[in-house]
Order: structure tokens, then sequence, then C-alpha cells
């Protein structure tokens, strides 16, 4: 066998091996391609959305203002404290019930003070004894007085003890009045009509005057306290609309400047104004404590404009995806003033002419060039794959 032979069966083994590492390289990569194509949801090929996923380029009246922030908070609310100090008792209501205004809300034991009350009606009684006392004797001198039995300094001494005994007995009913008052003071009762948002004491534990025992507040009434600054400030009024977006909520609130606060803050020189906000939906259940973000109207404009949501941001320079002969072109614009129109978030759009239909941002980025078909706009007997194309991908159903 010639010398050769080794080398070349080795050197055939090293490019069979190269050649199959290459193939199962190439494999794996069109694999990854495929699963990042799967997971995107969104074939090359069309994509089908419906008239809601589609804003247009048109004139609207935004308004356009002052950027406010801050957490909401009940008008009315109220915290029950203890008026004379003792054991607590029957406090039942605990955070989340509702309670009215006059309800009985809990007791402090009140043996002490009804001893108390017996106490001052006796005493009243003793000194009105008195006053009846120095009553007759004030009548017995007069009489000797006007007999001339006795001289007048002495009527005079009888009259003062008579005032005295007033006075005494007068005093002795006051007494009994506080303490009756101390009894009625064991009985805690809610100010106001709301919720319980905090229980500060326990049943069986012994409070102090003015110790806080719960917290109501009342949640048909909430406010927004925002701070401005002092040059923003100057261009609010009362009666100025705002559209907020409270946290965790779906939609836009509104909310109307009901009042400015006349004194700037010290250091930092804010202005604290006080938004109303309308709770007049029941089916958005807002509470106290939500943090809330919106733009505060002083000025109205018609401007072109889109949806903010449409807008997108993981490009060097923001764009939209536009549809253009029924495909997808993505096309740089240039971001104007920031505005609130019918509760949505606009901007003014530079770059754009009016008319042009732009994907909301809530469908995802899609690549250029894919076809774009609607719902309405499928093929016979409903939306469906057509034959020689990849199947439609759903906007409703896409991540």
């Amino acid at each position: 066998m010639k010398r050769w032979m080794p080398w070349a069966l080795a050197l055939l083994v090293i490019a069979l091996l190269a050649a199959g590492l290459v193939r199962t390289m190439a494999a794996r990569k069109a694999q990854q391609q495929a699963l990042a194509a799967a997971g995107s949801g969104r074939p090359a090929g069309w994509v089908e959305l419906a008239e809601s996923d589609v804003a247009t380029v048109q004139a609207r009246d935004m308004a356009q203002g002052i950027a406010i922030s801050g957490t909401l908070k009940a008008v009315n609310s109220a915290f029950i404290k203890a008026r004379v100090s003792g054991e607590l008792q029957g406090l039942a209501v605990r955070e989340g019930d509702a309670v009215k205004a006059g309800q009985v809300i809990a007791r402090i034991e009140a043996g002490e003070y009804a001893a108390r009350v017996r106490q001052a009606r006796e005493q009243a009684e003793s000194s009105r004894a008195q006053v009846e006392v120095a009553q007759r004797q004030f009548d017995n001198n007069q009489a000797l007085v006007n007999q001339g039995f006795i001289s007048r300094t002495a009527l005079d001494t009888s009259q003062a003890n008579l005032n005295a005994a007033r006075s005494t007995y007068k005093a002795a009913l006051a007494g009994a009045e506080v303490a009756a008052r101390s009894v009625e003071d064991t009985v805690l009762r809610s100010p106001i009509s709301g919720q319980v948002a905090q229980r500060l004491a326990q049943p069986g534990e012994r409070v102090g005057i003015d110790t806080r025992i719960v917290e109501i507040v009342d949640l048909g009434r909430l406010e927004l306290e925002a701070s401005l600054g002092a040059q923003e400030s100057m261009r609010v009024r009362v009666g100025q609309r705002a559209a907020l977006q409270i946290e965790g909520s779906p939609q836009a609130v509104q909310a109307r400047v009901a009042r400015i606060n006349p004194s700037a803050q010290g250091g930092s020189r804010s202005v604290l104004v006080y938004l109303s906000i309308d709770t007049g939906n029941a089916a958005l259940p807002l509470r106290q404590g939500l943090f809330a973000q919106g733009t505060l109207g002083t000025a109205q404009a018609a401007q072109l404009a889109l949806p903010v949501s449409s807008l997108r941001t993981d490009k060097p320079a923001p764009y939209v995806q536009a549809i253009e002969n029924g495909r997808v072109a993505h096309r740089s614009v240039e971001p104007g003033a920031r505005g609130m129109a019918g509760g949505e978030a606009l901007f003014a759009v530079q770059g754009l002419a009016e008319g042009t239909r732009v994907i909301r941002g809530n469908i995802g980025p899609l690549t250029e060039g894919t076809q774009v078909r609607f719902t309405n706009m499928g093929a016979p007997g409903g939306a469906g794959t057509v034959p020689g194309e990849q199947s439609p991908v759903s906007a409703k159903t896409s991540p």
C-alpha cells in the first residue's frame, strides 16, 4: 500500500466531518429563524386587521396644556376619636365596611361616668336644699325688719347668703350636665356616610382622650391634589378641565379645577391645585390613594394628530407604521405638541399627509412590505386563508 493513501483517507474523513458540521449549523439557524417567526405571530406574507386597529391622520381639536400628576383623595373623610378615656367595647366594623352618618361604631365602658352623673345630681339636690333654707331665712328677716325688730344689716346678710346658695345650686346643675355629656361621649358615632379605611384600635383596649379609633372616607367625591410650578400656575383657572389616566384604569377620567390654593408652598414655591374627579361612572371603582396623571387643558388647537399609542420608538428616529397601497410602510415623523381629545391622548404629527392610515400601537412591529387586509375585505365566505398564500394573522389574537 502506498504511503499517501492513509493521508488521503484522513483528509477525506475531515472533509466529511466539516461538511456535516456546516449542514448542522445551517439547519439550526433555519430552525431558530422559524421559531422567531412563529414567536412573533406574524408571517411575512400578510396580516389581517380590524378597523379599530387603524387610526387616520386628521385634524383634531386637541386640549393642550400642563402635565399634572398626584394622588386621589376623598373630599370628605373623618377620624372617629375617643372623647373620654376608658375600655373600648362593641367595635365590630372593619376596613371596607360601609357605615352611615350617625351610626354607632363603638362604645366606651360608661360605668364610671354614670356614677359621676349620680354624684353630680346629688350635689345639685343638696345645693337646692341650701337655697330653700336661705330663702326662708331671708323671708323671716325681711318680716322682722318691716316690724323693726332687727336692723337692715341683718337683712343684707341673709340676702347675700341666699345669692350664694343660688349660685352654688347653678354650679351643681352645670356639673351634672357635664357629667351627663361625658356619658353621651362614651357612644362613638360616625359623623359621615362612607366606608371604613382604617381600624386603629381593638375591642377591650383601653384608650385615652383623642385616641383615633377608625377612619371613614366618602368615595362619592374624590379630588386630585396637584403641585404646579409658579409659572405654570399662572395659566390655571377654576373650571378648566383635564383628562386623567388613573393607575390601573383602562379608560380616562374627566376632572375639573375646583380650587386653587392662594398661597405658594414654602421652599419649593409651588402652588397646589385641586381637581374634582367625575365619579359618575359607576363601572369605574376609584379608590383613595391611587396615582393619577394627565393633561390640564389650558388651550384648544386644531392640528393633524394621531394617537400617542401609534408612535413607535424602537428605531433611532420615531416612526409610525403607515398603510400605503395595501402594505406596511415605516414612515419617520416629527412628533409635536401633545394633548387630549375625546378622552384619548394625541400628538401633533408632521411628515404625514392628512388621511394617511396608521396602525395603532397595540398591534406591535410589522415588517415593511407586509400586505394588509381588513376583516371585511377578506376572501369570499369570510376571513380565511387564500390559496397559494400564507395563513393570515389576526390582529386581535396576535401577542
